[in-house]
């Protein structure tokens, strides 16, 4: 829809020299998730794969697990007064027989673009089961150096970051090091739900033979989103949160931090690292 990015003036100060001219921004705008017509979360998002954004959701929330599942994704009109569609409102519809969750005002959730759980009533509530538990899966094998060149992959894949500077990255690649898809947003968590959601939509789940890379930091909700979609491993090249060690330990999945060129710290889940003997 082209809105991806916006263009905005900027006061360029360099060696002392000044100059006016246009900057390109990272767009971000507010994306409603309806349920069955009823709200369920507000997120701040990068405009773009808006239903893979909202089924991602909706997986990591324990509602979705298969793409035969949903009826609809489609935007609703938005909350202007003549009620034009501002394209950030979606409604999803479940299909016949799925069930519903109760949807209240604790689990109305509102996600800002670096938070994808802020707003749970605790911290119960996100540890969700799994529907596809890591641990039941044939084990994948990964060599530290097909680790340490994922990071470079992924920068170059960043075609919007490029323009911008302001975009988190995430991105699926094989236990072979291909890279299977990539999805940029000024969220973090938001960049997960696009990948996950089109998995979904493409029949993918579980994702239980990938590697998730995510371009920042590995929170809680990020291990929780791949746990949820049946990923084993997930790597970051920066620091890992004690919450989501935690969880990965819990789980069985593989927790990578600081992966940068052929250093990397590996937090959970070893036994899918091909670690040089006597470690």
């Amino acid at each position: 829809m082209g809105r991806v990015t916006e263009r905005r003036r900027v006061i360029r100060v360099r060696d002392g020299v000044v100059s006016s001219r246009p900057d390109t921004l990272v767009a971000e705008e507010p994306l409603e998730i309806r349920l069955g017509g009823k709200p369920l979360a507000i997120t701040m998002r990068t405009p773009g794969d808006d239903f893979a954004l909202a089924a991602g959701f909706l997986v990591s929330e324990g509602v979705l697990g298969a793409a035969e599942e949903v009826r609809s994704i489609v935007y609703c009109a938005g909350a202007t007064a003549d009620g034009v569609n501002t394209y950030n409102v979606v409604d999803v519809q479940l299909a016949p027989g799925v069930p519903v969750p109760d949807i209240t005002l604790e689990r109305n959730v509102y996600t800002t673009s670096s938070c994808g759980l802020c707003g749970k009533a605790s911290l119960d509530a996100v540890r969700t089961t799994a529907r596809f538990p890591i641990a039941d899966t044939p084990p994948v094998r990964l060599t530290p150096g097909l680790l340490a060149g994922l990071p470079d992959r992924l920068r170059a894949a960043q075609q919007v970051f490029d323009r911008t500077g302001g975009l988190h990255a995430a991105a699926l690649f094989s236990e072979e090091g291909e890279l299977l898809d990539v999805r940029e947003d000024v969220g973090r968590h938001n960049a997960v739900d696009k990948l996950v959601g089109r998995a979904l939509t493409d029949g993918r789940l579980p994702l239980s033979r990938a590697v998730l890379l995510v371009s920042g930091r590995a929170s809680f909700e990020l291990a929780q989103k791949a746990v949820m979609a049946g990923i084993p491993v997930l790597a970051a090249v920066s620091a890992p949160s004690s919450l989501a060690v935690d969880l990965a330990a819990e789980t069985g999945l593989t927790l990578v931090g600081f992966l940068r060129g052929p250093h990397m710290n590996v937090y959970a889940g070893e036994e899918r690292i091909v670690l040089p003997s006597g470690v």
